[in-house]
């Protein structure tokens, strides 16, 4: 038995839809990527980059309020972040990967 991803606070049905389109089916599977590897093959799935919905997911994996994020650990998510965005985003094939993907004329990369 699975948990669904949107089961986990803060995190609601299109996040569920994003993490499904990553291949991530479920909150066990999420809380064992872990907030930085989920987000990367969130990315690597399509999903356009986003620092509110970065620190969304961090939060919500530690069961805290989504705007609990502040000060100083909210800059050292950030460097998190970027570095994440650099590593695993490709604006131009991700956005054309997606597309071909969503209407079937490719099958997605693999990780």
């Amino acid at each position: 038995m699975t948990t669904p991803v949107s089961s986990i606070r803060n995190l609601g049905p299109a996040y569920e839809v994003a993490c499904a389109r990553a291949g991530i089916h479920s909150a066990e599977a999420l809380h064992a990527l872990g907030a930085d590897a989920a987000y990367g093959k969130l990315l690597k799935s399509g999903s356009k980059p986003h620092f509110i919905g970065y620190y969304v997911l961090v939060m919500a994996l530690q069961g805290r309020p989504w705007n609990d994020c502040k000060g100083e650990e909210k800059k050292a998510l950030r460097k998190r972040f970027d570095a994440i965005k650099v590593s695993c985003f490709d604006s131009g094939r991700s956005a054309l990967d997606a597309i071909l993907d969503e209407i079937g004329v490719i099958e997605r990369r693999p990780d």
